[in-house]
């Protein structure tokens, strides 16, 4: 791997935030605030500028210190890591532009919330970090800053609720970290080495190997709050301030299924049999239909949001058991894998946009408001136009109605399902967008409704429904380069790529 074309980007993409977070430390709130957004926007304009590189390059590393694995630090940059970097970079731009105005607005009741800038900026530093670690020990340092500066935004508003339900968070980010961890030192003792790369070789099948993947994927279900670990996802995320909402649930979570999916692909093959991958595609569809119903039972627009994305995170669980070959059945003939890694490629951008936009927006009605109780939205076109059609567009988005990136998703998906034989989980994926549409017509319906009261609505300013807007866009907008993002994702080492699973373990092949 050594071999590859070298890079200055991957160290500064984790460099550049780490050094300006820790700079606005020292400022006043006002200054901490504007070096925290020009860090913001410095960092997405070095993500796309990495980007375009990867498309041209291929593949790039950077060795920290010049000290070559297993015992230095190699950062690695594939199209797929790219793709996560590159969404991280838009959203969080969008994302950050928001809180700028929005903390602004609300500076003289809150003081403006200054350390949400050095939090966030450590938190874009961990998650570019994890998309570019090579090896355990480094993917565990990045998900533990990861955790903690979102827990501490989470309970940024230091109202009660968000002290409580950021507890359960931090309790249940710990238990996931030790389960995480305790698996890395079960590996590492028995290889020597926690290398990516070198794991995938050395690795061979045995009680340490499953145990291993056992507890580390506990750990990472857990911070992912995949089911039946989401208990503390929608109390967190639907309590805290509506751009850490936004953070949360957009491209958090996205952290914990990124390792997931290398690990399961790069890493243990040698262990997962084709029962494995239905267990944890069983764990996705119960999530897509109780995530789903209990969005539907909601009163509170947060709430309802908080629980559709343990539902949407469902959809990603449920690429597993086609990507999981049964026995007898080679990668060169599985033709569903590139449609399935299509269709997570897609759900991951899709569910960041579209939620996104959604926080956003229940933040918008908070502001006009003063709560974001569903019974209030009445009337909401007539007095928030713009905030209606960015809900209006990120719902159609999370239905997976056409031609939005969720309905790209759970099309390649279905064409996943079907191609594999694997027809039982097409009813899970149809009954899934039944229930989102349930609760995103609901929502629509009262918004068209007549209110019932004259003047409750206060003015919000127009960037801030703007900025909600765009995101909506962009969660159509993805569609138009579908194809080049697919011939772009085709290089990865990874993508297109299943497990041809035997009766004891399994063997990584290639599509």
């Amino acid at each position: 791997m050594t071999d590859l074309p070298t890079s200055p980007f991957p160290a500064l993409l984790v460099g550049l935030p780490i050094l300006l977070a820790t700079l606005s430390l020292f400022f006043s709130a006002r200054v901490k605030a504007l070096v925290g957004l020009t860090g913001c926007l410095l960092t997405a304009g070095l993500a796309l500028i990495a980007f375009f590189e990867v498309t041209q390059r291929g593949t790039v590393i950077h060795i920290l210190g010049g000290w070559e694995p297993p015992l230095g630090i190699l950062l690695r940059m594939d199209s797929l890591a790219a793709v996560f970097i590159a969404m991280t970079a838009v959203v969080g731009f969008f994302i950050s532009l928001y809180a700028w105005r929005y903390f602004r607005a609300q500076a003289a009741t809150t003081g403006g919330f200054p350390l949400f800038w050095p939090l966030w900026l450590f938190l874009w530093a961990g998650l570019n970090g994890l998309f570019l670690s090579n090896d355990l020990f480094n993917l565990f340092v990045t998900i533990e800053v990861i955790g903690i500066c979102a827990v501490a935004l989470a309970v940024l508003s230091g109202k009660t609720g968000a002290l409580f339900a950021g507890l359960r968070y931090l309790l249940a980010a710990i238990a996931g970290s030790m389960a995480y961890l305790f698996g890395v030192a079960l590996l590492y003792g028995s290889t020597g080495t926690l290398d990516l790369g070198l794991l995938g070789q050395v690795l061979e099948p045995g009680t340490t190997t499953t145990f291993s993947l056992l507890v580390i994927t506990l750990g990472l279900m857990i911070k992912m709050a995949g089911f039946p670990f989401h208990f503390w996802l929608p109390p967190a995320h639907s309590s805290a301030l509506a751009p850490v909402s936004a953070l949360l649930s957009a491209l958090v979570v996205k952290g914990a299924f990124y390792i997931l999916l290398r690990l399961w692909m790069e890493v243990f093959g040698v262990s997962i049999t084709y029962a494995a991958g239905q267990l944890i595609g069983l764990a996705g569809a119960v999530a897509v239909i109780w995530g789903s119903w209990q969005a539907f039972m909601q009163t509170s627009l947060k709430l309802i949001v908080a629980h559709s994305s343990v539902a949407q995170l469902g959809y990603l669980l449920m690429i597993f058991p086609l990507l999981i070959l049964a026995p007898g059945v080679t990668a060169d003939s599985a033709e569903w894998l590139s449609p399935t890694w299509t269709a997570g490629v897609y759900q991951v951008i899709a569910h960041a946009f579209a939620k996104a936009s959604f926080f956003l927006s229940a933040g918008l009605i908070i502001m006009a408001l003063g709560h974001d109780r569903i019974e209030s939205l009445r009337d909401l076109v007539g007095n928030m136009r713009i905030t209606a059609m960015a809900i209006s567009i990120a719902g159609v988005s999370l239905i997976g109605l056409p031609p939005s990136g969720g309905f790209m998703a759970k099309w390649m998906l279905l064409k996943g399902i079907f191609m594999s034989g694997q027809w039982w989980w097409a009813p899970v994926v149809l009954a899934g967008s039944l229930l989102t549409a349930g609760y995103v017509f609901m929502l629509l319906r009262l918004a068209f409704a007549p209110a019932r009261e004259i003047g409750t609505f206060r003015p919000v300013p127009k960037s801030l429904e703007v900025l909600a807007l765009l995101l909506a866009l962009g969660s159509f907008l993805i569609v138009l380069p579908a194809d080049y993002l697919i011939q772009f994702l085709e290089s990865s080492e990874v993508f297109g790529s299943g497990i041809e699973s035997i009766l004891k373990g399994g063997a990584y092949g290639n599509d």
